[in-house]
């Protein structure tokens, strides 16, 4: 998009574009996202920039109307295999906060003045602006959904002392921590992370709520995984793994979506409720349930080349905003990929972490790949190139080295590969062999045999 149809978009408050770049206003140092209600500024005093951090660099700071840091994020980084995607996807998971710039490098196989260089050259901000970005939103809701001391929440947020947790927060809200948590609403307001962290996790355009429901309801692993409720008003749980503890989400499907024939609502979130053992944990526990409930996609690109085609058009006019779901934990799908559903319930009762406090039917956590590499044939010798990083699923893996690594494998055969590469991977253009996928559904495969399985069509 060039400049003035950037601001076309704004001018029209097009949320189709929240998150998808960001538009200051030079007179109020103000930046907000597209959909923004405020009044329409003029074009001469409008900046335009591709990432929060960005705009946030230049000295501008987030508007408290559309609260811009909380927009979607782009989906350009999602569908990209490049380097910048990569990385991105990286520092969505925290990988800056727990490695450092040089971390993040490694993973993505270059210099760190050569990550630098590109995500500055292409977003206007690098790692580290990128990351400060991030933890300034994650003390946000902190500071505003629970009762967390201020000083915990500067060092949960990921921020190194209190005086930069400070200073960064009233550099981007331009109010103190203090006056940042005494603006939000007391109800909801729980006691401690312990209590669960209320969240809204949004999402642009039609979501069909039901047809992600009907996925997880039905691959859901007991003891790790359960899935509660009628249609339209189910609660998906599970237990997670994270870098520094464990957690707990539960995430509701929202009312009124009902059943196959699927409504759907027009935008804006889905409520969830993390309980962490570790409140650093909570940027890493949220980008993992996105890419889970695939919440950064663009559903009007999606639907607008699939709905052209004469196959898919009737199930995409009935089925607006058809998602493809990712996995929380990218190793954990692999594995379940590979033995299937029934042999994953026994792995987790035979391997799997008890947690310290059962929640309900939620008793264990997934086990680790390093558990399962002595295990005989196929399985072994997935987990041990897991553990010993021979095959790479994190947020930055190349999805092609990642698919090679796993054909090697002795009982991985293309179609296992296809579905980790869709799901674990998060690639939106997968086509697995022997599924009859035209390429003029490119980029959109991985979407368009989603519309198929909502639909209940043979593939």
């Amino acid at each position: 998009m060039d400049e003035d149809t950037r601001y076309e978009a704004v001018r029209s408050r097009d949320a189709r574009f929240d998150g998808a770049f960001f538009f200051a206003v030079e007179t109020t140092g103000i930046y907000c996202r597209p959909s923004c209600p405020a009044v329409t500024p003029k074009r001469r005093n409008v900046r335009f920039f591709a990432t929060a951090a960005a705009a946030q660099g230049s000295g501008f700071r987030a508007c408290r109307r559309c609260r811009p840091d909380a927009a979607p994020g782009s989906a350009e980084w999602n569908v990209r295999a490049d380097v910048v995607g990569r990385a991105m996807r990286l520092i969505g998971d925290g990988v800056v906060d727990r490695e450092g710039v040089a971390g993040l490098a490694v993973r993505l196989g270059y210099s760190a003045r050569q990550v630098q260089r590109q995500l500055t050259a292409e977003l206007g901000a690098g790692p580290v602006a990128l990351a400060r970005a991030q933890r300034a939103h994650t003390a946000r809701v902190l500071l505003q959904t629970t009762g967390l001391p201020i000083t915990e929440i500067a060092f949960a947020a990921g921020f190194a002392s209190v005086r930069q947790f400070n200073d960064t927060v009233r550099a981007v809200y331009a109010q103190t921590p203090t006056q940042l948590r005494a603006a939000a609403p007391r109800q909801g307001r729980t006691a401690a992370p312990g209590a669960g962290i209320p969240l809204r996790l949004a999402h642009r355009g039609p979501y069909h709520a039901a047809a992600v429901f009907d996925l997880l309801e039905g691959e859901a692993v007991a003891g790790v995984e359960e899935v509660a409720g009628p249609p339209g008003g189910r609660t998906y749980r599970r237990t997670l793994r994270l870098p520094y503890g464990t957690g707990v989400v539960a995430v509701d499907e929202r009312a009124g979506d009902t059943g196959r024939a699927g409504a759907v609502h027009p935008g804006g979130w889905l409520d969830a409720r993390l309980h962490l053992t570790d409140p650093r944990d909570l940027t890493t526990a949220v980008q993992r349930l996105r890419r889970l409930f695939d919440l950064d996609a663009d559903p009007y690109a999606v639907d607008e080349r699939l709905g052209a085609d004469p196959r898919l058009a009737p199930l995409v006019a009935v089925r607006p905003g058809v998602r493809a779901p990712g996995a929380a934990d990218p190793e954990e799908y692999a594995v379940r990929a590979l033995v299937g559903r029934t042999e994953a319930e026994r792995l987790v009762r035979a391997h799997g972490k008890s947690l310290d406090a059962p929640c309900g039917s939620l008793t264990h956590l997934f086990p680790e790949p390093a558990a399962l590499a002595d295990a005989p044939g196929p399985l072994g010798a997935l987990a041990a190139a897991l553990a010993d990083g021979t095959v790479r699923l994190d947020p930055g893996a190349d999805r092609d080295d990642a698919e090679e690594a796993l054909l090697a494998l002795p009982g991985v055969d293309g179609r296992t590969a296809a579905a980790i590469r869709a799901r674990a991977l998060g690639d939106p253009d997968v086509a697995p062999p022997g599924v009859d996928v035209p390429d003029t559904w490119r980029p959109w495969r991985t979407y368009a045999l989603h519309h198929l399985r909502a639909a209940e069509e043979p593939r």
